[in-house]
């Protein structure tokens, strides 16, 4: 799989200039630049930035899979704020989303 072509189709799927991949995925437009300029592959943390900008996980970009499931802005709001939480917190919320 080569990394840097589907950054790009995901990039284009969504209608994304480098620009807007780079404020989404909260990385600088230098980096965005230079990795796909210089051909070279992603730290590990740009690649997990860049899959919660495209709303999908990092086993869903891997996946050979045609189309990736995207999340919503909602859901992926109440996923960047579920992995914040400590694991005593998840647990909770888990035992909540069971009793609804």
């Amino acid at each position: 799989m080569d990394i840097l072509n589907k950054i790009d189709e995901l990039r284009k799927s969504k209608g994304w200039s480098m620009n807007k991949l780079a404020v989404e995925a909260e990385l600088t437009q230098s980096t965005i630049a230079h990795m796909f300029s210089r051909g070279t592959t992603p730290s590990l943390q740009t690649l997990l930035n860049i899959c919660d900008a495209f709303g999908i996980s990092a086993a869903q970009f891997f996946s050979e899979e045609t189309e990736p499931e995207y999340l919503s802005a909602d859901e992926k709001e109440l996923l960047n704020n579920y992995r914040r939480l400590d694991e005593k917190q998840k647990e909770a919320i888990k035992n909540i989303a069971s009793l609804l």
